[in-house]
């Protein structure tokens, strides 16, 4: 078993970057990324995704510089600075095109980078969101063909699935038991007793790759088929005339029933990982229904909300067309920078479409990230003097419980609250 290691992270972002200062508290670490901005920023101890410790991320430059590359931390976009290395964890990620298909595009970029540099005795192991076979299926062909190496004898792999929630500063990655898994019986022990070096709550050794693939892919299937049902829910009792917080407040009351609420569902993982799942079933002749349903129902709730907005505007005697609207939030979640596949562009879109002037305004965004992955300006800053037909509520960050939207209001203004987390009485509708 190898003891003498040496770790690259391929990708430093919200998953690569807190595993790589973990594991340098024992080994040294280069954390590889292609965005030499982004590595700039790393090795000033800069992180703007907010999801490493501060401190921690300074600790792991300092021991690096300190027992010159021996043990720490430090990030790196050249790729002969890894050559040395033998453990090689692949965190990029793997997205969805336009069509909602799997886009291996990044996956397959790193390990065909990795084919020319990996050596014998090197494992590879990746934590990417993948569906059941994709390692072994199209990222070892790619290895071996890269590499001329030989799987399973020249070289292996490990699959361990990512568990990090951004923005979660309670539930971090040393405190969620890690699953591992490896090519042969002797890697998959070794990959494990890496993990378990630094992951306090333990380690779970799956029997195969695919099985540890298949359990990441399910964990956010079954959070987003559970979430659709009681989106399916609010678009029910909307019509019924009911709010549908306090018929969850109601059945909440019995002892089993498990408390989800309605809302967006974007993000990296929920609103992503079901298709892999689903395309994976479709490949093997199996059409998952449950499973795109719930995607549907889903990814209907932004227009939903739109629609619901227009509908409450025209019946205070609003006119639609270029009226003003608020959007308050545009990141996927609540107190997170990250605005990966967020839902809330899609409400700007439909209400756009209406013909409504629509300001997004969200203090923990990037506005060049919005502008250059969307196409769209966030406002800077709130004017007070600027008074809105509509107001959104589409993220809780703690800067929105706390703003006096009243300041915002006309007389007739409509204001949605789609995380029923501000004061009822303040609000027309919620989802």
């Amino acid at each position: 078993m190898m003891r003498n290691y040496r770790i690259a992270i391929i990708g430093q972002g919200y998953v690569g970057l807190p595993l790589a200062l973990e594991f340098a508290n024992y080994y040294p670490v280069l954390g590889f990324d292609i965005n030499s901005e982004r590595i700039i920023q790393l090795n000033e101890g800069v992180d703007i995704t907010l999801e490493a410790d501060a401190d921690k991320l300074a600790l792991g430059l300092k021991k690096y510089t300190e027992s010159t590359g021996e043990i720490g931390y430090r990030a790196t976009a050249d790729i002969n600075e890894i050559l040395d290395c033998n453990i090689f964890i692949v965190t990029v990620p793997t997205p969805i095109d336009k069509y909602n298909a799997p886009d291996l595009g990044p996956l397959i970029s790193a390990s065909k980078m990795l084919g020319g540099i990996i050596k014998k005795g090197d494992i590879i192991i990746y934590e990417s969101t993948v569906f059941p076979g994709c390692t072994e299926e199209e990222c070892v062909p790619v290895l071996e063909k890269s590499s001329r190496l030989i799987f399973n004898k020249d070289f292996f792999v490990g699959y361990s699935p990512e568990r990090i929630n951004p923005g979660d500063k309670v539930n971090t990655l040393t405190s969620v038991k890690k699953v591992t898994s490896g090519s042969t019986e002797q890697v998959a022990e070794e990959v494990d007793s890496l993990y378990k070096k630094i992951i306090a709550a333990g380690t779970h050794k799956a029997p195969s790759i695919k099985v540890a693939e298949a359990s990441k892919a399910i964990e956010n299937a079954q959070r987003d088929v559970n979430i659709s049902f009681v989106n399916e829910l609010a678009l029910i009792f909307d019509r019924v005339g009911i709010d549908t917080h306090d018929v969850l407040e109601a059945a909440g009351t019995k002892y089993n029933f498990l408390k989800y609420k309605p809302g967006l569902v974007g993000g990296h993982c929920i609103s992503v990982d079901p298709y892999y799942l689903a395309h994976k079933a479709e490949q093997l002749g199996y059409h998952p229904d449950v499973i795109l349903s719930g995607r549907r129902v889903n990814d209907s709730i932004a227009k939903f909300i739109a629609s619901k907005v227009v509908k409450l505007l025209i019946s205070k005697g609003g006119i639609i067309k270029n009226s003003k609207a608020l959007i308050l939030g545009v990141t996927f979640k609540e107190n997170c920078p990250d605005v990966r596949n967020t839902k809330v562009l899609d409400i700007y879109s439909e209400l756009v479409d209406y013909g409504i002037d629509v300001d997004i305004f969200d203090p923990w965004a990037s506005w060049e990230e919005v502008k250059h992955e969307y196409g769209v300006e966030m406002l800077d800053h709130l004017d007070e003097t600027q008074k809105y037909d509509s107001i959104i509520i589409a993220v809780s960050h703690n800067e929105f419980l706390e703003m006096d939207i009243q300041k915002f209001r006309k007389e007739n203004t409509v204001v949605f609250d789609t995380k029923a987390c501000l004061d009822r009485n303040l609000v027309d509708a919620r989802l």
